[in-house]
């Protein structure tokens, strides 16, 4: 897993790239993206994901946030899972138990694969947002808005 924690010097320099990669990712389609080194006048073949996922990054570091990224098949320990998700390490052991979230054990250790996790993530991210627009329509048909 690698992650940054952004400075004051990385959050502005992070600040000043993303608009410089969201226009050329605006310009340039094709699956593979030629990209300039400026120091060296030389050209990178990048596929366009890995541009894509550069600008997530910025985007994440000019607002001061740190930045994890962990390969789909990496292996978690349940510490590392919790602080993913920001809930505690026991509400998480919960949630394995539960079923919701796949897990294998080693030894007495419990190992949550990441994109058991991101899937987790999204399919949580998906009920919160029906969760909200349920209540949004409850209100609307209320009269509160």
């Amino acid at each position: 897993m690698l992650s940054s924690h952004p400075d004051t010097k990385q959050i502005q320099a992070a600040a000043s790239a993303l608009p410089r990669v969201r226009r050329y990712l605006d310009e340039h389609h094709e699956p593979l993206t030629p990209v300039a080194v400026e120091a060296s006048q030389e050209e990178l073949l990048l596929p366009r994901s890995a541009v894509e996922l550069l600008a997530v990054v910025l985007a994440h570091m000019a607002a001061g946030r740190g930045v994890s990224i962990v390969p789909d098949h990496a292996e978690l320990t349940t510490q590392q899972a919790a602080d993913m998700l920001n809930v505690s390490r026991p509400h998480l052991i919960g949630l394995l138990q539960a079923g919701e979230i796949a897990y294998r054990k080693v030894g007495t250790h419990r190992r949550v694969r990441a994109d058991s996790l991101m899937e987790y993530m999204r399919a949580d991210d998906q009920r919160r947002r029906e969760a909200a627009d349920e209540l949004s329509a409850m209100t609307r048909e209320l009269g509160f808005d």
